[in-house]
């Protein structure tokens, strides 16, 4: 069995704190998700839900210890995939798995000093400063640069949409 945590959207629309603790110790997959930027949430940034699922677990159980580094990583990477019945095919880097990766800058002021790998994914490091994506070999961000997308069309639709749904709502 398994389920997608969205921290941001459940604090956002005031939905309650998952018992993300409690199910992973019954031995629930329980991935990490954004829950989309359609009104539950203002953005697709993964890196800070990872962030915010850590945090928001200590809190609620006002335990620092309730989830840590690692277990968020992993929620964000092998226990997502297995909470899709993908684990076989995605979320490490093992042969005969789909080569999907992140290429993230250790030169930024937020990523040094280094001590723990997993600490720092979770609670320092930002989407921003993803540099590199590969998705199943194929590299669509270099650079910080998308390769396979038309970045300032999508925008301009983006905004185009943006008009169409407040017209709408009568927020003109």
């Amino acid at each position: 069995m398994g389920c997608v945590h969205n921290p941001s959207s459940n604090m956002m629309i005031a939905s309650g704190v998952s018992p993300v603790p409690e199910m992973r110790a019954a031995g629930v997959a329980v991935g990490l998700g954004t829950d989309s930027p359609a009104g539950s949430n203002n953005d697709l940034d993964l890196m800070e839900e990872i962030d915010l699922a850590a945090k928001l677990a200590k809190i609620s159980k006002m335990d620092p210890l309730a989830l840590n580094a690692k277990a968020v990583v992993e929620m964000a990477t092998i226990d997502g995939a297995r909470a899709l019945h993908m684990e076989k095919e995605i979320g490490s880097l093992e042969a005969g798995k789909k080569a999907d990766l992140i290429l993230i800058s250790l030169n930024e002021p937020n990523a040094v000093p280094m001590y723990d790998v997993y600490a720092q994914i979770a609670y320092s490091l930002k989407g921003s400063d993803v540099e590199t994506v590969v998705i199943g070999g194929r590299v669509v961000m270099r650079e910080r640069k998308l390769l396979t997308v038309d970045e300032a069309a999508v925008l301009e639709k983006a905004r185009e949409y943006g008009k169409s749904v407040k017209a709408s709502l009568g927020m003109e």
